[in-house]
């Protein structure tokens, strides 16, 4: 019988932040595999990434609020067990889909690991923890999207669609950071948020962000794709506001880039870029 804190620490809400990735990298592909798609889906957002969120929580035993939890209960040992039988599920499942989508799961969950072990800890350092964040959520899961939604399993794609996925997580993932100051420090993790400080996590994003509206604005153009461009800049607006209006209320009070704010910019940047890569989609298919 699975214990209440096992299903909360596996944190199936929080693969909802991470779901962007998957229809940006379903938006680029040409003929969709609908069967193969449901199951990498299936693969990535129902095992992989609640695999990921409950080893690291049972590595780091949190108190405070960790991404989706606001009281997390104490991790136990089913939860370890849990996440290797999640995990041995998804590289037997990723093995219907090809070789080489296994071999990416293997990777991911290798680098997952060794992001939250103690033994090695890839989080405590601030650079190393935030590239192997933007590669493993970004690059490589566009990489292994593409590949396993594409109809022929194609290996060739776009180098500017995997940049622009580690961009886009790359402005994600220090705001995730941003109220968790003090309990990082207690554990000895040095974030690269802590290094550029609440203020500079706010102007970084920014800049990760435009880099990434400017990749794609490139290839878009390159494409003669000028609609889904629009449709980017359309969803993303309310996004754009309240990002810019939490980090003019944060340079007056620094204690207001807590958990509640956190939260709302990640569901709402969440909802409208899933919403923008489906709408893509929907007008590459059917417009």
């Amino acid at each position: 019988m699975l214990q209440r804190s096992t299903i909360q620490l596996l944190r199936f809400p929080f693969s909802y932040f991470l779901m962007p990735v998957y229809w940006f990298a379903v938006s680029f592909v040409d003929t969709v595999n609908v069967p193969r798609a449901i199951l990498v889906f299936v693969i990535l957002h129902l095992l992989v990434y609640p695999s990921s969120n409950g080893y690291n929580s049972y590595m780091d035993r949190d108190d405070g609020s960790i991404g989706g939890i606001e009281k997390p209960p104490p991790p136990t040992k089913q939860l370890f067990f849990v996440t290797v039988v999640m995990d041995v599920v998804a590289v037997v499942l990723s093995l219907f889909v090809s070789s080489l989508f296994a071999s990416c799961i293997v990777i991911y969950i290798l680098c997952s690991r060794l992001y939250s072990y103690r033994g090695i800890r890839l989080k405590q350092y601030p650079l190393l923890g935030y590239l192997t964040v933007i590669f493993n959520q970004g690059a490589l899961t566009f990489f292994m999207v593409y590949h396993g939604v594409d109809s022929n399993l194609t290996n060739h794609m776009s180098f500017i669609g995997l940049l622009a996925a580690a961009f886009l997580i790359g402005g994600f993932y220090p705001i995730t950071q941003i109220y968790q100051y003090e309990a990082d420090a207690k554990d000895n993790i040095t974030t690269i948020s802590m290094k550029m400080g609440k203020k500079g996590t706010f102007i970084f994003c920014s800049l990760m962000y435009l880099l990434a509206l400017a990749l794609l604005w490139s290839y878009y153009r390159n494409h003669e794709l000028y609609k889904p461009f629009i449709v980017l800049l359309i969803f993303f607006s309310p996004v754009v506001v309240y990002f810019v209006q939490w980090f003019l209320k944060v340079l007056k009070n620094e204690t207001l880039a807590d958990y509640k704010h956190t939260m709302q910019m990640n569901w709402l940047a969440s909802t409208c870029t899933s919403l923008a890569f489906i709408t893509i989609i929907l007008l590459q298919k059917f417009g």
